[in-house]
């Protein structure tokens, strides 16, 4: 008879079983609510957010980011045609690593190459798949749980041991705020993000009737591999300026360029639900990819049949493939220093 273990972390009223991973370890979900009934359910299986429930005008509630109901499907989604990553923590470098190499202080690291000749998300097992620790919880006003990681050093070939943490609060303002710590035992790279995949009409429609705003005037130009050149797009009068709201597009994967601002960088609106969601956040850039698709192999939440429009990430990060180019925005952590991140999105009803 197998043995299972019992994870050291206790029932409380606010987590529960979300079932077993191969290696027998008990995986949890824990529940943040606020007093205007919204709520989140996050598991410490990749600090992934399984579902985020928004209360609307008219009283009901809708849950508006993709995933599955069980541990098993999220195991499963990594073997899909295309993992989907949803609603994961991503590292310990979202986004591409052209040839999955890089050099620092004179060293070349070679990284596993998982998406064509190139790294993607963190690698073979990035931190959407790696089990996490729960270190802190609060109740009561503006609820918090703390996820934490060590990834240890040559983790992917990655240098240096690193420690994450993760603060999802869900505050009485009806934002989910995400705040990320790291820190490395020697000189690394580092990009975290998060990669919901948000469809305010319901996890289990289309985003194409929604609108998007983005406060960027500049994208990244990307190869055929969708590698950055090191150049930048104008987006004035091109398709993907979204400065001016317009719907989502059925196809995109593009880094965005962000100023340093306190205003919201983006914003998602349907006015089915009259529901609006703005992104906050301290990062250089958003990546926004339409996607979902699940391929007919797995089923979403609630038997959802989730396809290639059924959601929108909005994945705020330092640039892809950063390492290799000295134009942007610098991705070395060194050693004893703290990396942060702080990204907020925040759930309004609209008139």
């Amino acid at each position: 008879m197998e043995i299972k273990h019992k994870s050291h972390l206790k029932e409380t009223n606010n987590s529960k079983s979300f079932g077993f991973m191969p290696d027998n370890n008990e995986i949890h979900s824990f529940e943040l609510s606020n007093k205007n009934g919204m709520k989140a359910e996050i598991i410490n299986y990749g600090a992934t957010v399984t579902s985020l429930q928004i209360p609307l005008s008219n009283g009901n509630l809708v849950d508006v980011v993709l995933g599955f109901d069980s541990l098993s499907s999220y195991l499963e989604s990594y073997s899909l045609p295309s993992a989907p990553y949803f609603g994961t923590t991503v590292g310990r470098y979202a986004g591409r690593i052209n040839k999955g190499n890089f050099a620092l202080n004179g060293k070349t690291y070679q990284l596993n190459q998982n998406n064509n000749e190139n790294s993607l998300h963190g690698g073979n097992v990035g931190f959407g798949k790696k089990t996490w620790n729960v270190t802190s919880q609060t109740s009561g006003e503006n609820p918090s749980v703390t996820f934490s990681l060590i990834s240890e050093d040559s983790d992917e070939n990655y240098p240096g041991e690193l420690q994450v943490d993760l603060t999802y609060t869900l505050t009485e303002e009806n934002e989910l705020k995400l705040e990320y710590k790291a820190v490395s035992t020697e000189d690394t790279i580092i990009n975290l993000t998060h990669h919901s995949y948000f469809n305010l009409d319901g996890h289990q429609t289309s985003v194409l009737n929604q609108k998007i705003f983005i406060d960027a005037e500049k994208m990244l130009e990307t190869n055929q591999e969708n590698i950055p050149t090191g150049k930048f797009i104008d987006l004035n009068h091109h398709e993907f300026d979204f400065r001016t709201e317009k719907n989502c597009p059925a196809s995109i994967d593009n880094s965005f360029v962000l100023k340093t601002t306190n205003e919201a960088v983006a914003a998602l609106s349907s006015s089915k639900n009259n529901l609006k969601m703005n992104v906050f956040t301290d990062q250089p850039s958003v990546h926004i990819y339409v996607g979902g698709n699940c391929f007919d192999v797995l089923k979403g939440k609630n038997n959802a049949v989730y396809h290639s429009t059924s959601g929108i990430c909005f994945e705020t990060q330092n640039f892809p493939d950063a390492p290799n180019q000295a134009r942007f925005p610098n991705p070395v952590l060194k050693k004893d220093e703290i990396y942060t991140q702080k990204t907020v999105y925040k759930f309004e009803n609209i008139n």
